[in-house]
């Protein structure tokens, strides 16, 4: 695989979840593109800076959608500012992209934080806990680590090097912290539901 074929996909998911992010914190309230760059730092910064450069334009693709709309707001000493707020139309798209997350967006932990964050939008509470099973089946699987050999996750003692027992047991104890989290919140989630008979 050629490194122009890979760079097209990669493009279209690192911009699918910054347009996931800025519809998720325009639904919390409207505000200017600077506040919404800081939110969006702290959100995704860790993995991905949010420059001008990708901000913008996926302002402009948002309105061009009309899932964003913006409007002026009189600035203190100067001209006035753009205030970007979500539509209806915008409301109903983040909504969907919540509810029909993709695989990579639950397997890959990152991506997974943003679809978590914006979760509370989803106004299904059967929904909600939909996403949250997906992400707890993909944590038990036991075909899922760093690394495995013949399809079983290799345990420390059969590692050679400290620095991989370090990450394996980072993450199984990530892994087990999360896992309990998921049950006990799709417990909550489902003892809210209707019983069914």
């Amino acid at each position: 695989m050629t490194r122009s074929t890979v760079r097209p996909s990669r493009y279209r998911e690192v911009r699918a979840l910054l347009e996931l992010a800025i519809l998720g914190f325009l639904a919390e309230e409207s505000m200017h593109a600077y506040e919404l760059r800081r939110r969006l730092t702290v959100l995704m910064g860790h993995v991905r800076p949010v420059s001008d450069g990708a901000l913008y334009p996926a302002l402009k693709r948002l309105e061009q959608q009309k899932l964003v709309a913006r409007r002026p707001e009189p600035g203190s000493s100067g001209p006035p500012r753009q205030v970007f707020e979500l539509t209806g139309t915008g409301r109903a798209d983040l909504h969907r992209r919540l509810t029909e997350p993709s695989e990579l967006d639950i397997t890959d932990r990152n991506k997974y934080f943003v679809v978590l964050a914006f979760l509370h939008f989803l106004p299904s509470r059967q929904a909600q806990a939909e996403v949250l099973r997906r992400r707890l089946d993909f944590l038990r699987d036991p075909q899922r680590g760093f690394f495995v050999a013949n399809g079983t996750t290799l345990r420390a003692e059969e590692l050679t090097s400290p620095f991989r027992v370090g990450i394996q047991q980072i993450a199984r104890a990530t892994s087990s912290a999360e896992q309990k989290w998921l049950t006990t919140t799709l417990n909550a989630i489902r003892a809210e539901l209707p019983t069914t008979n």
